[in-house]
């Protein structure tokens, strides 16, 4: 599954400072974790999960494969983007490509790095990137909904329905809402999925504090918190600068006594991963065998026949059963025949709907 997210935010934020931080911090992890640059701003980066590491501990496979997230630098973005200021058209056209948008704002203080935007603002930093998408789905938004006044001049029920869509989202862009906001049901959303609209994107907000705040929170990433509380949005509060220096620490002994030093339990960078995973609403289950453990990333709610097909199309086609063992059993038991002599390995049909954390084996026929 090709899964992206794109890191956005007004120039000197500390987008790049994270992309950075993201792709040197899976750089030093242990080799199973790896990052790959595709362009100078682009990169795939491993999901931490240790459940996957314990699997692996208990099995000692060949070889360990996490599941990855593809992370996009996108251009930082200034007024007027929605009408191609800056690098606007380009900004705007990688965020269509994203699943998901972590959306850095800044939350600190400090006169040696630039800004043009006046006194620090989170709320309105946040006003500015979210005014220039809404003007950009607005546009298309109208443009289709002068198309279907037409057509649903017919009669069509289906048109007609479409039509009351697209003039609900178009009001609740002009109200300056984000589309995300209006919790359409599948219906609903079909109605406008063709238009890919860039508010309707689920967004992780990273509140770049400053040190003494790293742990608390400040003022401004408060003010950042009440502002999206209606966004059903999550807001991870971090120290961007900290964690590239942790990223670029190669020797685990010095990353940990940095981490100590500064009361870490782990780099917020993981939290940053773990949280995009879940914001878009992916699962993962396992397979374990001594030739490779190994991650698969499914979405929410998929059947056993589903999961199948992310390791091959044959699989879903010839489906005709699953073996799973829960995580919870497998690391109880230590073994895969271990949990089968104890009953925990179980046989599941087409309707099973696969359960993050399950190890899995399917069998078919093709």
């Amino acid at each position: 599954m090709g899964l992206k997210a794109g890191i956005v935010g007004l120039p000197n934020v500390g987008k790049s400072t994270l992309f950075n931080a993201v792709s040197n911090s899976a750089k030093a992890q242990a080799s199973n974790y790896r990052f790959c640059t595709i362009e100078p701003n682009v990169g795939l980066v491993d999901v931490p999960d240790e459940r996957l590491d314990k699997l692996a501990a208990l099995v000692i496979p060949d070889r360990v494969v996490p599941t990855q997230i593809e992370i996009v630098d996108i251009a930082g973005l200034v007024k007027g983007a929605s009408k191609g200021e800056g690098l606007g058209n380009k900004f705007l056209a990688n965020i269509r490509e994203v699943d998901a948008i972590i959306h850095v704002i800044r939350c600190f203080e400090d006169e040696n790095v630039l800004r043009d935007e006046g006194p620090i603002n989170p709320v309105n930093d946040k006003g500015i990137i979210d005014t220039e998408l809404q003007l950009k789905d607005l546009d298309s938004v109208e443009k289709k909904l002068s198309r279907t006044e037409k057509a649903a001049r017919t009669g069509d029920a289906k048109i007609k329905a479409e039509l009351e869509v697209l003039r609900l989202c178009y009001n609740h862009l002009e109200q300056g809402k984000n589309i995300r906001e209006l919790d359409l049901n599948e219906i609903e959303h079909n109605a406008i999925a063709d238009l890919f609209l860039l508010t309707e994107k689920p967004v992780l907000y990273v509140a770049n504090v400053d040190e003494p705040s790293m742990h608390t929170g400040n003022k401004f990433s408060e003010a950042l918190k009440e502002a999206v509380k209606n966004e059903k949005a999550q807001v991870i509060v971090m120290n961007n600068s900290i964690e590239a220096q942790i990223s670029e620490m190669e020797d685990p002994a010095d990353k940990q006594l940095f981490m100590d030093e500064y009361k870490m339990k782990e780099p917020a960078l993981n939290r940053l991963i773990r949280s995009t995973y879940i914001l878009l609403e992916l699962r993962t289950y396992f397979t374990a065998g001594v030739q490779e453990v190994r991650a698969w990333t499914i979405h929410d709610g998929w059947k056993a026949p589903q999961a199948a097909s992310v390791i091959h199309t044959d699989f879903e086609k010839g489906f005709i059963k699953a073996e799973v063992i829960g995580y919870d059993d497998f690391i109880q038991y230590k073994s895969e025949a271990a949990c089968r002599e104890a009953g925990k390995l179980r046989i599941e049909g087409k309707e099973y709907l696969v359960k993050d954390g399950d190890v899995m084996h399917f069998r078919f026929n093709v």
